[in-house]
């Protein structure tokens, strides 16, 4: 993967609203010091203006290339998940044929890498009923319960019921598949409409003991 479009892509997200200040003064400085940043490659690149969507694959593409070392990876997948903040660009996820390399990365044999998925995922689909629907689709909630009740990483855990929550919350089909996939224990069936019912099955998913790896 061209190492400039990685530095564009941490770049454009870090900067994108340099030039906005809180109060709108002061703002022409944080505009100069992000340009300053830039590197030749950076501005050429940016000549006709990258969209979304082009980050947004870019990013993807860093992080299932395997000569991409795991620093660079974590960088772009930590601007993905920021790019899809906006339901716009979460929702260019299916017709982009993101969810799918997307999803596979809850598998991966990286934690840092499957903890991103898990965030990226919480972040796509909250509040986002067509996005919940394709996790539906995908059948990603078993593996999203595989990581909240079994990852040795509690910050991979703590994504994956982050990613859950947001998945069922106000969305019956998600609730139900997550009843299925739940262990004994819990709940077989849960209103995704009361909010203390779904408090209460995410509270037992964080409490859930997992073995430290040694």
């Amino acid at each position: 993967m061209d190492p400039e479009m990685n530095k564009l892509l941490k770049w454009s997200v870090t900067n994108s609203q340099a030039s906005a200040g809180a109060d709108g003064e002061g703002s022409a400085p944080n505009a100069t010091e992000a340009a300053k940043t830039m590197t030749p490659e950076m501005l050429s690149r940016l000549f006709g203006g990258p969209s979304d969507a082009d980050l947004m694959r870019a990013a993807m593409e860093v992080v299932h290339d395997p000569e991409t070392d795991l620093e660079n990876k974590l960088i772009a997948f930590d601007n993905f998940e920021q790019l899809i903040e906006g339901i716009d660009n979460a929702n260019n996820l299916e017709p982009m044929g993101l969810w799918t390399p997307l999803v596979q990365l809850l598998k991966h044999e990286e934690t840092e890498i499957r903890r991103y998925a898990a965030w990226a995922i919480g972040t796509a689909v909250q509040n986002n009923p067509k996005a919940q629907d394709k996790l539906v689709l995908l059948n990603s909630i078993p593996d999203l319960v595989t990581l909240a009740t079994t990852d040795a990483n509690q910050a991979t855990r703590k994504k994956a019921v982050y990613a859950i929550s947001s998945a069922v919350r106000n969305y019956q089909p998600a609730m139900n598949e997550l009843n299925k996939s739940l262990p004994e224990g819990y709940p077989t069936e849960t209103d995704a409409g009361d909010m203390d019912a779904v408090d209460a099955v995410m509270d037992k998913l964080r409490a859930t003991p997992v073995e430290a790896s040694t």
